[in-house]
């Protein structure tokens, strides 16, 4: 027997089949090969999604066919001409979704979640700033679904596929996806652990994977609140009692009965403090003279993620971060919190929150009523009657402060008085000539472009908030602090904003330490500031807030310490799982010198800090999926 020919004969005999594949069933091909090419499009032109090596290039080519052979392959169970509009519709359907992907990564340097897609009541404000993100590049995902009808059309699809076809077809599929996690797991060990870093998971599983990944986790975390038994809590309340820093003695109650008054500065970064536009104004003049006079933080972190601004709320009024998908005051409204307006209320504080936007917006009228916020003043309770007087987003920071003040001042006192900005928001366009109190950059990015005159007005209207705070005596009976809720300018714009800052690019280094925001404290009675080198971030504003007042915090459950504590751990861990510490800091799977900002020589000095953070988001998450907080109410 002649054996020198087998090999040659298998191979001319599979590729005899694959094209006989390709002729029979050419739409099917035709569609696989549309998808799987949009899909590196995507890749390439409208995420940033970095290849650091050969292997990982490799897998950004082929994630995304394991996916199209799957999808299409359900076209096989339709014969002649409803298969062309079968698959059609199919790739109709992902064309949309991939679309809606790269249009939320542009602005939010993110991809699409199931929880997200549930938070509908947002669209109507969002809508505005939808359309500032359309681009003509989009055409590259959304031209070939008007121009194919027509095509397909003129096309007659009569083929019928065999049993054994769909088979090979679902099981090539299913073995490209085992492929690909293999290579995917051996290039990042534990990948499906991570859901918290979503660009991980689309780097190496595709965009399309992710999303049916993503669709499994939600059906897992509905499923935790049912199972949950309180068992879990225990785990948790020993971690936060370890790490619990108790006060400074000289600080602990040293304002106790003092009002409160937080002001979430709506997209600010630290990037600006202290910094001129080019008619030589400070771009935040009144900030940078309150932080003169106040307690304050270089070095501190927003802890947001798809939750934004609200995210930032929930944080300092739980000390307890945001979701890893979607935002807490859509997915978790309902739970059992021991969120801060309810806890000082044993104080006899009075609680409010001052917003000029729609009251469902991020469905805060119900989170409110949740935890307790006595009076929420909704757009409903301002006057919006003058247009020169409006953003798209709502009210000018400079009327919401100005309206707001005698409902303030109707206030019982003591009260916990939290405003939400609005005008520092994407795009960051100013109504008319007037209000651009500063130039604009120069850069290539119309957003970051905008950014300084949108932030100048804010920081204008928060000026006059305190000179009124001042002139009623409000201010000097008060603890005043304000923080940025989260970055004004994502990394779509990396670019941009390295030519602003003088450098070459910006490397993950860079882009971490760009995640800290403004941090003041203002405390009655006080005339000189105070810098504080420690580093801290959102979750630690609860702990010392509460600390000021005199109310003890140790048998409270929440990840964050107080900033004025001598026992503060200096850490700040973002919802990605980047770390930052006095020594290094981690980010995106590298380690560096928190210093220097040069990669760290021993990349394993990171380990510590990668293995906590995971600890404490995946405590977090458990601890708000299964709603654990019920059962100590029950102890």
């Amino acid at each position: 027997m002649n054996y020198t020919n087998q090999p040659k004969g298998r191979m001319d005999r599979f590729r005899q089949a694959a094209l006989e594949s390709f002729k029979t069933h050419r739409l099917f091909w035709m569609f696989t090969i549309l998808l799987w090419t949009k899909s590196l499009i995507a890749y390439q032109f409208f995420f940033n999604i970095p290849a650091e090596n050969a292997v990982q290039a490799f897998i950004l080519i082929i994630n995304p066919l394991s996916f199209t052979l799957f999808l299409f392959a359900f076209s096989f169970f339709f014969g002649g001409n409803k298969r062309k509009w079968a698959l059609y519709s199919l790739y109709l359907v992902s064309s949309l979704i991939l679309f809606a992907d790269t249009t939320y990564y542009r602005e939010f340097t993110d991809f699409l979640t199931v929880p997200v897609l549930f938070q509908s009541s947002n669209m109507e404000t969002l809508s505005s700033s939808f359309l500032s993100l359309l681009e003509w590049k989009d055409l590259l995902l959304l031209g070939d679904l008007v121009v194919l009808p027509f095509l397909l059309w003129k096309m007659k699809e009569t083929s019928q596929a065999s049993q054994r076809r769909v088979l090979i077809t679902f099981t090539a599929a299913a073995a490209m996806f085992g492929f690909n996690l293999v290579l995917a797991e051996t290039e990042r060990p534990e990948l499906l652990t991570r859901s918290f870093d979503r660009e991980l998971l689309v780097k190496n599983l595709g965009t399309f994977n992710f999303h049916v990944y993503d669709a499994m986790l939600q059906t897992k975390t509905s499923a935790q609140k049912a199972l949950a038994d309180g068992s879990e809590l225990d785990e948790v309340e020993n971690f936060t009692r370890q790490n619990y820093a108790a006060p400074d003695p000289e600080m602990f109650g040293k304002y106790k009965g003092k009002n409160v008054i937080v002001v979430s500065f709506e997209s600010a970064q630290n990037f600006t403090h202290n910094m001129k536009a080019s008619n030589g104004e400070y771009i935040t003049p009144n900030l940078n003279e309150l932080i003169e006079e106040s307690h304050y933080w270089p070095n501190y972190y927003h802890t947001t993620g798809q939750g934004k601004t609200s995210d930032a709320e929930f944080a300092l009024d739980n000390s307890l971060y945001g979701l890893s998908r979607g935002g807490v005051y859509f997915t978790n409204a309902d739970n059992e919190y021991n969120a801060l307006p309810e806890v000082i209320k044993e104080d006899n504080y009075y609680s409010a929150v001052f917003h000029a936007n729609n009251k469902s917006f991020w469905n805060r009228d119900q989170m409110y009523q949740n935890i307790g916020v006595d009076k929420f003043y909704d757009e409903a309770s301002y006057d919006l009657g003058n247009p020169e007087d409006m953003t798209e987003w709502g009210l000018l920071d400079d009327e919401f402060f100005l309206q707001s003040i005698p409902m303030l001042e109707e206030l019982p006192e003591p009260y916990y008085a939290k405003f939400l900005t609005l005008t520092n928001h994407f795009p960051y366009t100013m109504p008319s000539e007037k209000h651009e109190l500063v130039p604009k950059f120069e850069t290539n990015s119309t957003t970051l472009n905008n950014f300084p005159q949108a932030l100048a007005y804010q920081d204008y209207a928060l000026g006059l908030f305190i000179d009124e705070l001042k002139a009623n005596g409000t201010w000097d009976d008060t603890i005043f602090i304000v923080y940025g809720d989260h970055y004004g300018i994502s990394t779509n714009h990396n670019a941009a904003m390295a030519d602003l800052l003088g450098k070459d690019e910006l490397t993950p280094y860079d882009v971490a330490k760009l995640q800290a925001v403004p941090f003041a404290i203002h405390l009655p009675g006080q005339d000189k500031g105070e810098v504080h080198e420690t580093i801290g971030s959102h979750v630690d504003m609860n702990p010392t807030i509460q600390h000021l007042l005199g109310i003890d915090t140790s048998e409270q459950v929440g990840f964050g310490n107080d900033l004025f504590s001598k026992e503060h751990y200096d850490r700040a861990i973002f919802r990605d799982g980047t770390v930052v510490t006095q020594d290094h800091l981690f980010t995106q799977s590298i380690c560096y010198d928190a210093k220097t900002g040069e990669v760290a020589e021993d990349g394993a000095v990171c380990t510590p800090l990668e293995e906590e953070a995971n600890k404490i988001l995946e405590m977090n998450d458990q601890l708000i999926y299964s709603d654990l907080l019920r059962f100590k109410q029950d102890q």
